[in-house]
């Protein structure tokens, strides 16, 4: 390939960075890398990667630039004094919504497009087929559409609207029900780790049970979109605040802490003490909104 089409700058050779620059390289791209410790970069020279001595060089190579740095810090500080004018940067450093917005703002100021991303993968998955992974992206829809194929090699794409901050937003959003899910599980675990049980064997029922369950995302957010949180609740709040007592009492029995799933807990307790005991969990959203 030799069109501009097909050519971009990456600044980061982490994990990530290189393998997003080897699934480039295997779809003939002609990319031109950098990272601050060079040492990274000689893997990817041996297949066929340009590399650049410095960022201010890199930026200068191509009129897509690609970061996925450290962190938006590290963003900030490599791409300082570097001419910006005419370029398309496309930030996969995993960030906030804010900062994403206040580097949108920078590189607008100087003359740049600006995308951001929040990758959904871990970098085994990049550039193999039917993984899974995907990046989701925001801010300059005109920059995003001009690289949308480049953006697409090594995993699917996700544009989830101008505001350059809802990369981010999603990206942490999933990351936090995925940290819950997390508790919830080795909270399982923990309950039957002392006992004659098989992990293999409970890890397929809780796999099941979780993948049951998922379709309640899909209840609250239609609860959410209409305001009424009791229309199709089957198993109401208090109801299962009641129920919390046997988990609790169970997680003594087993001499496992309950401090994973307590927090949540007590916010139910205080939904249903508000008068909400008809509902489902959806009025929990509520009152961690009104804790800021």
């Amino acid at each position: 390939m030799t069109d501009t089409s097909a050519k971009l700058t990456l600044l980061g050779l982490g994990a990530m960075g290189s393998a997003l620059a080897t699934a480039w390289l295997a779809a003939d791209y002609d990319i031109t890398v950098w990272n601050r410790t060079a040492s990274r970069a000689e893997p990817l020279r041996t297949l066929g990667a340009q590399v650049a001595d410095t960022a201010a060089d890199a930026v200068a190579a191509n009129d897509l630039v690609v970061a996925c740095l450290l962190d938006d810090a590290s963003v900030r500080s490599t791409l300082d004094g570097v001419d910006l004018t005419g370029k398309d940067l496309i930030n996969l450093t995993t960030g906030t919504p804010g900062s994403g917005r206040e580097l949108a703002a920078c590189a607008t100021a100087r003359g740049a497009r600006y995308v951001d991303g929040g990758i959904m993968a871990v970098p085994p998955m990049i550039g193999v087929p039917d993984s899974g992974a995907y990046v989701f992206y925001s801010g300059s829809a005109a920059a995003f559409e001009a690289h949308r194929d480049a953006l697409a090699v090594g995993a699917g794409t996700k544009f989830v609207g101008e505001d350059p901050g809802f990369a981010a937003l999603y990206d942490v959003a999933l990351l936090s029900a995925m940290t819950g899910m997390f508790a919830g599980v080795s909270h399982a675990f923990a309950l039957v780790r002392k006992e004659n049980i098989d992990p293999r064997e409970f890890a397929g029922l809780v796999s099941g049970w979780i993948t049951a369950m998922s379709g309640y995302a899909h209840g609250i957010a239609e609860h959410l979109a209409s305001g009424d949180y009791t229309t199709g609740v089957t198993s109401n709040l208090a109801m299962m605040v009641e129920g919390n007592a046997t988990m609790l009492r169970t997680a003594h029995e087993q001499g496992v802490s309950p401090e994973l799933l307590e927090p949540f807990m007590r916010l139910m307790r205080q939904r249903v003490d508000d008068g909400h005991g008809d509902e489902d969990t959806t009025g929990v959203i509520d009152l961690l909104l009104s804790r800021r």
